[in-house]
């Protein structure tokens, strides 16, 4: 399985990339999921239905199945929040390739959307960097593309090249588990 993370303030444009480049990394031949931090409190449940009643009654996991789909919503309860390499590990079944959604401080390889109109700084300078309509690298990053927000198959070569094999702690030089594998 190969990581890669695509990080940056609410409102930048990364769910919208994301909804582009899927398909495509599909049209490829590859097996795709996606992992998405939230910040706040969310629901995927809706009250009324069996399975929210199962979980407001106090059941840890509620499982809901059909012919098409299944989705497994799991209660913290007031332990913490899984680290990303436990998600990774144990959560998702294996597929070509993960997208993650935020965990912007986590060690995996990512790039930066950004918006100078959302009016918030760079997240890093090191990091992939969107200048208004443009995604890639910080240019201080020296010679690191900066593309167009557009060019989603350019985006595409940039995830594809660019992920990692296994953990995101594995991409880091240094890291426990050893050197980076890119």
């Amino acid at each position: 399985m190969r990581i890669i993370g695509l990080a940056g303030y609410s409102g930048s444009g990364k769910t919208t990339l994301l909804g582009k480049a899927i398909p495509r990394l599909i049209a490829r031949g590859l097996t795709v999921s996606t992992l998405k931090h939230a910040h706040h409190e969310f629901d995927v449940d809706q009250p009324g239905k069996d399975s929210h009643t199962h979980r407001m009654a106090g059941a840890t996991e509620v499982l809901v199945a059909s012919s098409r789909r299944f989705a497994l919503v799991h209660e913290l309860r007031g332990e913490a929040e899984p680290p990303l390499a436990a998600l990774l590990g144990s959560e998702l079944a294996p597929v070509d390739m993960v997208l993650i959604e935020g965990y912007k401080r986590e060690p995996h390889p990512k790039l930066e959307v950004h918006r100078a109109a959302v009016g918030m700084p760079l997240l890093g300078a090191k990091r992939p960097c969107d200048r208004g309509d443009r995604i890639g690298r910080s240019p201080a990053g020296g010679a690191v593309p900066v593309l167009d927000l557009n060019d989603v198959e350019g985006i595409v070569e940039i995830l594809i090249s660019c992920a990692c094999r296994s953990t995101p702690y594995s991409c880091v030089r240094g890291s426990p588990d050893g050197a980076a594998d890119r």
